[in-house]
């Protein structure tokens, strides 16, 4: 992390996150049913969104990491300062929060599977909600999570363009959203390649395997399962932010959340386990070997006592007078060994 607000007093703007070297871009974005507009905006003071109804406006913030950007944009827009400092801290946990009538703020996390590294990275997201208009800070990063819906309101294509700013607030969060739900699949997936593997014994050592991805799950649980508090928070509130027409769209991305919340907890039941069928296994190879070992032990052992006696090197022993003594005593030794085997087989032991 680039900095701590250790020490330092609420409302006060530092960027709490990972180092970012690239300038913060601002990206605006107006629309209606028959209108889009899109431009650049190369000076923060130029970011100002107008005032008329006749068109939604959504100001897209890339970079989230210049203080001097984000209170600059809070200041003309009017932002409560304890949001803007929520904006920067990318280790803010998912909330919403209402502004009587004047604005909803939203924050939560963006997720991205690594198939190499087999581990999630979070992007820090924030919205904005007001009349007839959308604020959104993202963090600076290769890819444009929003490129999607952007597309969509350039083709005109869906009901994005043909509704108000609360209606494109719910397609990023959708957007959101089913992001999770995909990499639940692919870590679903994972878990099932390892299952196979695991119950055939092909797996030499799973076990490390197996502790990243309930490490990986526990952070897709701390990011995911607040959200649906939040969400019915959201719709129990009946801003006038929210039309109601656009209520039951946010009530199916309640239901992903609620489907999302479940596969993590089915996922987590089957990685445990998981965890007790791999131990279980070595302790069974390892009662396995045990019991061998202890079988050759119990075989060895008359013959070791046997041995024993003959090595004493007395003067006076009989048997060792005996011309055929030797092969008598391998003879005896042989019988005994094999006659030990089988009844340790009668009995199941081996």
């Amino acid at each position: 992390m680039s900095s701590s607000k250790v020490g330092l007093s609420p409302g006060t703007l530092i960027y709490v996150g990972p180092e970012v070297v690239k300038d913060t871009t601002i990206k605006l974005v107006e629309y209606n049913e028959k209108y889009h507009k899109e431009r650049t905006i190369d000076k923060v003071a130029d970011c100002q969104i107008a005032s008329d109804a006749s068109y939604i406006s959504w100001l897209d913030v890339d970079g989230i990491h210049e203080p001097e950007v984000i209170e600059a944009v809070g200041q003309i827009h009017h932002i409560h300062p304890l949001l803007l400092e929520d904006i920067m801290n990318t280790r803010q946990k998912p909330k919403i929060e209402f502004y009587n009538d004047a604005y909803v703020f939203i924050s939560l996390k963006m997720l991205y599977w690594d198939e190499k590294e087999l581990s999630i990275d979070a992007e820090h997201v924030s919205f904005l909600l007001g009349a007839n208009y959308l604020i959104s800070f993202q963090e600076k990063r290769t890819n444009d999570i929003f490129a999607p819906v952007l597309e969509r309101i350039k083709a005109s294509v869906g009901k994005t363009r043909r509704n108000g700013a609360d209606y494109l607030l719910f397609s990023l969060v959708d957007l959101i959203v089913d992001n999770y739900l995909e990499i639940l699949e692919k870590m679903s997936e994972q878990l099932e390649e390892l299952e196979g593997l695991i119950l055939e014994s092909k797996h030499k050592d799973p076990i490390g395997q197996l502790y990243n991805l309930k490490r990986q799950l526990t952070l897709m649980r701390k990011y995911v399962w607040p959200l649906r508090d939040m969400l019915s928070q959201g719709l129990r509130e009946n801003s006038k932010l929210i039309q109601k027409s656009t209520i039951p769209y946010f009530r199916d991305v309640h239901d992903h959340i609620t489907n999302a919340i479940d596969s993590i907890e089915s996922n987590r039941e089957l990685l445990t386990g998981l965890i007790d069928i791999h131990y279980s296994t070595l302790s069974s190879r390892m009662n396995s070997v045990m019991k061998t070992l202890t079988i050759y032990s119990a075989v060895f052992m008359p013959l070791t006592f046997i041995a024993g006696i003959y090595g004493m090197n007395f003067d006076h022993m009989p048997e060792l007078r005996q011309p055929n003594g030797y092969f008598y005593t391998l003879g005896g030794m042989a019988i005994l060994a094999v006659g030990l085997l089988i009844y340790f087989r009668r009995r199941g032991w081996m």
